[in-house]
């Protein structure tokens, strides 16, 4: 008789001490659970070993991304499920630990065992970043953590962002616009850094992990300024520089693979850093703010733009999200938005103007998800299955976090105030020129 789900549903809440608010449906057919909610496809035993051998997200991360398991029904209803259930609980090597203290816990996990078959590891997905020994955020590491993630392929990302090419928060007007697209929405984004740092023709933008290009052209086009881009990415670089000449911008945007460690040639008369300052570390932002200081003039203004999240009691016990850390951004490192006000103002700078746009980076995920989603084989045959699915579960997963406050996305304006004490900014805030 096909009982596996039954079993395992039994056996799974046993270890968690609480229902499971999916369904199961397991390998062998069967299925156990409220009827209506999603169901967990547990499509072969192996998914159980995997998170017998990594209890906790990255055991529940291998197993999908090497479609050991698998959603039926709406995704973001699945995740939202399961987060109140594991993320937001915690659920990892340690809290199995204490719960195994209970003799009616540990022969649950030995059912689970059994039912798992022979013990033997898995290997993880080739799509998991080996880690190496060593500091954090050298040249070296950032140019490789960079690479993982954004030299994937160009097509893969033009299915994904759309025409806009901008990998960052797009700026969506009222609810009741509906024909608002992602493309103008993502224009508005560029358009409100531009008039936030007061671009004009003739002044001279530094733009910090520049991408495919979109906000180099975009300055550059619509406000008259040169722009040097500098970049980690081979594959971004090429494709901006590709961008650019079809523009006719050559003799105005200059794109450099290098890193913003390495910048010279200031001083410039702004600097844009959109959705680049997550790779930078905490222990590497002060240096972060002081280079960015000391390449701009007297009066220059930084728009800094940057994913936050909320603040802990004990800062000391944050950790990088495991699936994020090993699957999508290596390294990548979130901040509160005080602690990046705060690091911002040692180095030197004023800041004038915090906009959080938190809604806004929902709103962007579930169109780039959607986007994913109707050209899924073609992602496929681009990158990978494993690939394609580390893409759709961290962007629908974000989106939820975005909507739940579990993080945020803030907009710092900073300015390199002279000793005069006259920041150039107008009097009314948000009332940008």
């Amino acid at each position: 008789m096909a009982d596996a789900a039954l079993r395992l549903k039994s056996l799974v809440e046993q270890v968690l001490g609480t229902p499971l608010p999916v369904r199961i449906r397991a390998w062998d057919g069967s299925e156990a659970g409220p009827p209506e909610a999603p169901a967990l496809v547990v499509r072969n035993r192996r998914a159980l070993r995997r998170l017998l051998f990594k209890p906790g997200e990255l055991g529940l991360a291998r197993a999908w991304v090497a479609g050991d398991l698998d959603i039926d029904g709406d995704l973001y209803t699945a995740l939202d499920l399961l987060a109140e259930l594991i993320w937001e609980r915690g659920e990892d090597a340690r809290t199995l630990g204490q719960a195994l203290r209970d003799p009616e816990v540990r022969a649950a996990v030995r059912g689970l065992v059994k039912l798992a078959g022979p013990p033997l590891p898995p290997a993880p997905p080739a799509e998991e970043i080996r880690r190496r020994r060593g500091h954090l955020h050298t040249r070296r590491t950032d140019k490789r953590a960079i690479s993982h993630h954004y030299d994937v392929g160009n097509d893969f990302y033009e299915l994904v962002l759309g025409p806009s090419m901008v990998y960052s928060c797009a700026y969506w007007p009222a609810p009741e616009d509906a024909g608002a697209t992602l493309e103008t929405a993502q224009r508005d984004k560029l358009e409100l850094v531009s008039r936030k740092l007061g671009l004009k023709p003739g002044m001279r933008l530094l733009d910090v992990g520049c991408g495919w290009g979109s906000m180099a052209i975009h300055a550059a086009r619509e406000h008259g300024v040169t722009v040097v881009g500098v970049t980690l990415s081979q594959e971004q670089a090429a494709y901006a520089r590709k961008r650019i000449a079809e523009e006719g911008l050559t003799d105005r945007i200059e794109i450099r693979v290098q890193d913003y460690r390495d910048v010279t040639d200031g001083p410039y008369d702004a600097i844009s850093s959109i959705g680049m300052a997550e790779h930078v570390g905490a222990e590497k932002y002060l240096e972060y703010a002081r280079d960015l200081y000391a390449l701009l003039k007297p009066g220059g203004r930084l728009l800094n733009h940057q994913i936050a999240r909320r603040p802990q009691r004990d800062e000391s016990a944050y950790s990088v999200d495991d699936f994020i850390d090993s699957y999508v951004f290596p390294d990548g490192e979130l901040a509160p938005v005080g602690t990046t006000v705060g690091q911002l103002e040692r180095a030197g700078f004023e800041v004038r103007d915090v906009e959080a746009i938190r809604e806004h980076y929902a709103h962007t995920l579930r169109r780039w998800v959607a986007n994913l989603e109707a050209g899924w084989d073609r992602a496929v045959r681009l990158v990978s299955p494993g690939r394609a699915r580390v893409w759709r579960l961290y962007m629908a997963a974000s989106a939820l976090s975005f909507e739940r406050n579990r993080i945020g996305v803030n907009q710092v304006l900073a300015v390199k105030t002279p000793e005069s004490g006259a920041s150039g900014l107008p009097l009314r805030s948000r009332t940008w020129n």
